[in-house]
């Protein structure tokens, strides 16, 4: 008997030892694979508006608000908040126990250096800027904004979403100069990127942040806490759609990110696979403003007088109840700010103006540079489309083919089309970076900005700045119709359709029904 128990007891403790050794800790690892919409090419969220680096901004970092499920911002790495009465000082308080992963605490210090490389970049920052907004760190976890005018929406553009979101990063790092992208990865987000297996076009992979504090409330969009429910997740580079939508079936892979449209009537009759929706977006073509031909409104309203949205959102090919055959506005249609004003003479494509309109304003047939997207496919489908467009009209294109992440990082070049830029791209944004003035990343027109395509109009640009400040909703209707009005004479975009993205995911996966518009893989579980 003695003998029996003494066995028994070494083989507890020899399991006991086991736990603890590499083999096993990572059959017990619970890991979530997921496949991206795109590559993962820039490690920077301040320096590019590519929703794949914006996605991994908030694997690896953390913002003083966040959005909840009802977009309304909620405090996140702050503790607590003050406005004085005349709404000109803010003052903001940290939470204890805030920490870098390079062991670092998060101090105001960081705050005030992250914010002010976000207000160099974003088109809240330069309204704050604009508004006389100045930060300021009073002790180590207390900072304040400062404004020579009050600022409505100073809680909104630090729980902005996306392009760009107010992500906090050590100073040292914020104060480097943003004209290049950081690639040092230093955050206090839920998951550590693991760059020594990050493998390009392969896979990234992250774990769990031992040292990331959540927030006592539970998860609610990007608000509440954040800890993850996996130790692990790898991201799978799979751009051809056959490939990630087997790997799914197989039970590879436990989610698909976008699902390719094609795919998503087939898998709505998978048994296995759950399809749920990431919020509206809209498609628009990005035409280059600093360099001829587009830097002329004439060949950029040709352009516009050359879309058939139908086409577009067909072409993508989204079924019927996830796009919309034609939307009369820069926003989001069904929105809070939809309106159809200034949109009538591009109800329907006008072929025969749009050639006027290009003899008018000078274009000669000169060579135009499209980037054409291999991945996404939607993106792909859709810029055949205005390739399509821009050709029945009469420009001579020079179409060069390229992966999406190759893009987005040419895209960010402000070099002349024959020497290693470009003049046209299609590209899409969700409904946080388009459903107001405030917010539509490509709306904000003012001279001088960091946008690819770098649109520039003055009137454009006051008007959003009256819209911005007005309070009474007559006044503020009013303005939203002459800020779109300007718009659709400008064209600092040309919207091209509106659609919904999917995610696919296996059934098995729990909690999907709480997926955002962006990817908050923390509240997932296995």
């Amino acid at each position: 008997m003695k003998k029996r128990l003494l066995a028994s007891l070494a083989a507890i403790s020899m399991t006991a030892a086991c736990a603890l050794c590499p083999g096993a800790a990572m059959a017990e690892t619970k890991t979530l694979r997921l496949v991206p919409h795109a590559d993962l090419k820039v490690l920077d969220p301040t320096f590019t508006t590519a929703y794949i680096t914006r996605n991994f901004g908030y694997m690896v970092y953390d913002t003083l608000f966040a959005m909840d499920e009802k977009g309304q911002p909620q405090p996140e790495m702050v503790r607590d908040y003050k406005v004085s009465d005349d709404k000109k000082v803010w003052t903001f308080t940290l939470r204890d126990g805030l920490k870098f992963s390079d062991g670092n605490p998060v101090t105001a210090a960081d705050c005030v250096a992250s914010l002010q490389r976000w207000t160099a970049r974003d088109n809240i920052g330069h309204a704050l800027s604009a508004a006389g907004g100045k930060w300021q760190a009073v002790d180590a976890s207390t900072f304040t904004l400062t404004l020579e005018r009050p600022f409505g929406p100073v809680l909104d553009g630090l729980a902005k979403v996306s392009s760009y979101p107010a992500f906090i990063l050590p100073a040292r790092l914020a104060k480097m100069p943003a004209d290049r992208p950081l690639t040092e990865v230093v955050g206090s987000g839920p998951f550590l990127f693991k760059r020594d297996e990050w493998v390009p076009g392969n896979k990234v992979v992250f774990v769990r942040n031992p040292d990331y504090k959540p927030r006592s409330e539970p998860a609610s969009g990007l608000a509440g806490s954040k800890a993850p429910h996996v130790d692990r997740v790898e991201w799978v580079i799979l751009p051809d759609s056959n490939s990630a939508v087997a790997a799914l079936k197989n039970q590879e892979v436990d989610m698909i990110e976008q699902t390719p449209a094609d795919y998503i009537e087939p898998l709505r009759k998978e048994s296995g696979i759950a399809i749920g929706v990431m919020g509206r977006n809209q498609a628009y073509m990005v035409l280059n403003q600093a360099f001829p031909p587009f830097d002329n409104a004439k060949i950029r309203q040709a352009a516009a007088h050359a879309i058939d949205q139908a086409r577009f959102v067909s072409a993508m090919g989204y079924p019927p109840d996830l796009r919309l055959d034609h939307c009369d506005t820069f926003f989001i249609c069904g929105g809070p700010n939809e309106t159809a004003a200034g949109s009538a003479p591009y109800a329907k494509p006008d072929i025969a103006l749009a050639r006027k309109l290009l003899a008018e304003g000078g274009y000669q047939g000169q060579k135009v540079v499209v980037m054409l997207p291999s991945d996404p496919v939607y993106l792909n489908a859709a810029t055949l489309v205005a390739i399509q467009a821009l050709q029945d009209i009469g420009m001579t294109l020079d179409i060069q083919a390229m992966d999406w992440a190759t893009m987005t990082a040419r895209r960010s070049k402000k070099a002349a089309p024959d020497q290693g830029g470009w003049n046209v791209f299609v590209s899409s944004a969700s409904e946080f970076n388009v459903n107001s003035p405030l917010n539509n990343t490509y709306l904000a027109a003012s001279c001088g900005n960091t946008l690819p395509g770098w649109p520039c109009d003055k009137e454009l640009d006051a008007l959003r700045a009256q819209w911005i400040a007005a309070v009474d909703p007559a006044g503020r209707k009013a303005l939203l119709d002459r800020f779109q009005e300007r718009a659709y004479q400008v064209f600092p975009n040309v919207p091209v359709g509106q659609f919904s993205l999917t995610f696919a995911a296996l059934k098995s996966l729990k909690h999907t029904d709480r997926i955002w518009g962006v990817p908050n893989v923390w509240v997932l579980d296995k």
